[in-house]
């Protein structure tokens, strides 16, 4: 077994606080879920893949919060990549066996692109949307008229809400009412809070208590997510690429190139690279 730690969806101008951190764990068949669920603990990341059955064109990987176990996350499917084509000579595509189905994945040994599972959207509105501003301390006001709430199914649950402008700037959310609707609505995922800065590029941040941390840094399935959600609702002219900007109010800036094809799956590509000794 080898535990590694990689900083995914890194800065395209290099910046060693780049990136969303995630632990890699390779050939974790010794490991059951207890022990999983302590080593996420003790790395502290949002999330930690534990790789298993690895061979050159594919694997089984499980993910974990501090919290809990999750069926997909796609800053530690990057690094999972990247991981598996440094050090194992993966590639050039690996196909992961997840609990939300199989991800095929481009790999480098700078980058991968991962292909999302199948998403859907449906509306967000009523008490529920009402309770989630709450808990964002946000208002039907701060809500971008022209991209509507979202539920996105996909490899996870993100309840998406486009804001306007300067709103991003201001977002200071109650850790325990998110945690409380997460865990009430079953939402594994992030609650990604975007802005449209143009036509194809994206602001993002993302609440996770149910994650174990108050925000996360980049966040794959949210973006595939938005990708999926701004297609359906003709708000994109498909095929398009998109790029979303997250984390730097965290201190860890990130970059997320999102592909949006005509019809069919979303791919999200980011950069990774190995953390240094002393990064936490």
């Amino acid at each position: 077994m080898e535990i590694l730690r990689y900083r995914a969806f890194t800065t395209v101008e290099p910046d060693p606080a780049s990136g969303n951190p995630a632990g890699v764990v390779l050939d974790a068949e010794s490991l059951d879920d207890a022990d999983m669920l302590r080593f996420a603990a003790e790395l502290g990341f949002s999330e930690t893949a534990f790789l298993t059955g690895i061979e050159r064109a594919a694997a089984r990987v499980r993910y974990f919060t501090p919290r809990a176990e999750i069926a997909f996350c796609g800053h530690a499917t990057v690094a999972s990549g990247v991981v598996l084509a440094r050090l194992r000579g993966a590639g050039p595509v690996v196909t992961l066996t997840t609990n939300a189905g199989l991800v095929p994945v481009e790999v480098s040994a700078d980058r991968a692109t991962l292909v999302a599972v199948d998403t859907h959207v449906e509306d967000l509105d009523g008490d529920l949307l009402d309770a989630l501003l709450a808990a964002l301390r946000l208002d039907r006001e701060d809500l971008d008229p022209l991209l509507p709430p979202a539920l996105v199914h996909g490899g996870n649950l993100h309840p998406l809400v486009a804001v306007r402008a300067g709103v991003l700037d201001r977002l200071d959310h109650d850790d325990d009412a998110v945690l409380r609707l997460q865990d009430a609505q079953g939402w594994d995922g992030t609650v990604p809070v975007v802005h449209r800065v143009s036509a194809t590029r994206f602001a993002s941040r993302n609440p996770f208590p149910r994650g174990g941390i108050r925000e996360d840094p980049a966040t794959g399935s949210a973006a595939a997510g938005l990708g999926a959600y701004l297609r359906a609702g003709r708000h994109v002219d498909a095929p398009t690429v998109l790029t979303v900007d997250q984390g730097a109010e965290t201190g860890r800036p990130s970059h997320l190139v999102v592909e949006v094809p005509r019809e069919g799956r979303v791919r999200v590509t980011g950069t990774a690279e190995e953390m240094a000794p002393a990064e936490g």
